[in-house]
């Protein structure tokens, strides 16, 4: 397994500074973003699309710190209900798409989107519940008339440019939020649909990640590493669908975490073994969204972490005397 980074977590500095940092702190992956919500800030799809040289030269910055793509990123919603913002992060999945191509980076990571609840909406709609039954018939409009024709459609551009793997985030707001939900739509719209395996929005859901990771075996394209700390003083009396602003740390259920702060190191070494039995040994990408650490600090310890936990080397052979 490599060591990886979401460079959009350092999109204040240049981009070869970035990679300057990263490659000093032993890092052997990075992730970058493309647009939509991940911004643009080290990567302009359009100039390298247009310019063989200008990509050439990317790749090179890359390679030449020793550093590879691990991902190319392009979290956005592109079934929004709002039209604008579906056209826009659906020109930004597209663009990702036919740069993964160019060069040649297997995995494009997103999130499968969220529509509104019925036709004419203006704010997407997430159902957390079957009652009252009017909420089953969001779904049922959700997923037959909107989710699976736009991935069917989605899916079948990606095959064309060569893509293989669409890695989508299980994310609460979205219609993709858990395994299950991920084989549903996998099922529908082909088996390029994958998993961003990130643990952090699994945690506070009460999902095993470690479970989920054996349920979803084959379907693994991509993992962040981020942790998420369950505050059960506050859980305790209010569960956890938590709605309060992520920087209301003493006062919410939840809140994520740098690696190795919300979990302990049993369970990251659990994962990253489960991850390993299900033939994923590929890049853990970290992932800062720690509210208590600025960004230096989280990375620097998510680094030595997981440094001293992944598995860098194949599967051993087991003999016995």
């Amino acid at each position: 397994m490599k060591l990886g980074v979401f460079t959009v977590i350092l999109r204040s500095l240049p981009f070869e500074k970035a990679l300057d940092y990263l490659a000093e702190q032993g890092v052997q992956a990075v992730e970058i973003g493309t647009g939509a919500f991940t911004g643009t800030d080290h990567c302009n799809p359009d100039e390298l699309l247009a310019s063989d040289q200008k990509s050439k030269a990317f790749l090179h910055a890359i390679g030449s710190r020793g550093l590879h793509i691990s991902c190319l990123s392009v979290h956005g919603n592109p079934i929004h209900p709002n039209k604008q913002i579906a056209a826009e992060h659906h020109a930004a999945f597209e663009r990702c798409v036919r740069l993964a191509e160019k060069l040649e980076v297997e995995v494009v990571t997103t999130f499968s989107g969220c529509p509104g609840g019925a036709p004419g909406d203006s704010q997407p709609n997430w159902v957390t519940c079957p009652w009252p039954p009017e909420y089953l018939d969001i779904l049922n409009y959700q997923w037959k008339d909107v989710v699976v024709p736009y991935w069917n459609t989605a899916t079948e551009f990606a095959r064309r440019h060569g893509i293989r793997k669409i890695a989508l985030e299980m994310h609460p707001g979205f219609v993709v939020y858990n395994p299950e939900t991920l084989l549903k739509l996998r099922q529908s719209a082909g088996q390029e649909i994958g998993a961003n395996f990130d643990p952090s929005h699994l945690i506070w859901q009460g999902i095993d990640p470690c479970a989920a990771v054996r349920a979803l075996q084959d379907a693994i394209w991509h993992v962040h590493a981020k942790d998420t700390s369950i505050q059960q003083w506050n859980a305790c009396i209010n569960g956890v669908l938590d709605t309060k602003h992520y920087s209301e740390e003493l006062r919410r259920s939840w809140m994520f975490r740098t690696v190795g702060y919300g979990s302990s190191r049993q369970f990251w070494c659990d994962f990253i073994s489960s991850l390993r039995m299900v033939g994923y040994d590929h890049v853990l990408s970290i992932e800062h969204e720690d509210s208590l650490m600025t960004v230096d600090e989280g990375l620097q310890k998510a680094i030595t972490f997981l440094k001293g936990i992944l598995l860098s080397e194949p599967k051993g052979e087991v003999t016995w005397a």
